[in-house]
């Protein structure tokens, strides 16, 4: 299986498994920018040069070779189980995406058809129920996670730690795995560790959101898309994200940690 979603500089100064909507976007500029001095010209995740990336097939042996001997600081960064999925919401299910067209092309006219999501237009400014649809989404969401139906689960809404699993099953180590919520420390941390062929310095640089701007925007405090119902949903969904990475499941409106995250649990926990 190799490692899928794992990225790396090309001086392999450090290793990052991508978790999709977990500030994957900034953290690549930022590996791209510690090589370089310069940030690509682009959404960093359609880079083919200047980063390597398991997808890359010269890269494969490289990142292979680094990450079983653990040559160099390897890490990734977690969110929120409430805000990662709404998230996933605006940007893959309401949002056009950077081609113009909605994501995964049949995706949405199934989820109107089969679960009654609404998801607005650009030409209407994207009004509709928010949280009617959003919860509806939920149940659809469910539905590709454990029962595989009407498609396998995307990587955008699939549990946290199922992604972050291949690195460890496969024979890598994380050093750290860091906060969206705290990324200036977090990320600060990894940079310390790491000697990079630029310097890099976090207060000044910016944040990459490249689905911003493409969808709707969240029209209610997070806690309001979030009845009993759809608290059982996201608890059924992501269990071990909101046990390993130390998140409140009981207060959705508080995005914030409430433990330190234990890497040998995390490693014992989904090494299996």
């Amino acid at each position: 299986m190799g490692f899928p979603g794992t990225w790396m500089t090309e001086s392999e100064s450090m290793v990052y498994r991508v978790v999709p909507k977990c500030a994957c976007s900034t953290i690549g500029q930022i590996m791209f920018y510690s090589d370089h001095g310069t940030f690509f010209d682009g959404d960093i995740h359609d880079s083919t040069a200047g980063l390597h990336k398991w997808s890359q097939a010269d890269s494969q042996p490289l990142i292979e070779s680094n990450v079983k001997k653990h040559k160099s600081m390897s890490f990734t960064c977690v969110r929120n189980p409430y805000t990662r999925i709404l998230s996933s919401f605006f940007d893959k299910i309401c949002g056009i995406q950077r081609n113009g067209r909605r994501y995964r092309g049949n995706l949405v006219p199934t989820l109107i058809q089969k679960y009654g999501i609404e998801v607005g237009s650009p030409e209407d400014g994207f009004e509709f129920d928010q949280i009617k649809s959003f919860r509806r989404f939920l149940l659809f969401a469910r539905d590709t996670i454990r029962f595989r139906r009407p498609m396998d689960p995307d990587i955008h809404w699939s549990a946290m730690s199922g992604h972050i699993s291949t690195f460890i099953v496969n024979g890598g180590r994380y050093d750290q795995i860091f906060w969206t919520e705290n990324f200036n420390d977090g990320m600060g941390k990894v940079l310390k560790a790491t000697k990079t062929p630029k310097k890099v310095d976090l207060k000044k640089i910016p944040r990459f959101n490249e689905s911003e701007g493409h969808g709707p925007k969240r029209a209610h405090p997070v806690e309001d898309y979030f009845d009993d119902l759809s608290m059982h949903l996201v608890y059924e969904i992501y269990k071990k994200d909101f046990q390993l990475f130390k998140y409140d499941f009981e207060d959705p409106s508080n995005k914030m940690p409430v433990g330190e995250i234990d890497l040998d649990e995390v490693h014992a926990k989904l090494g299996d």
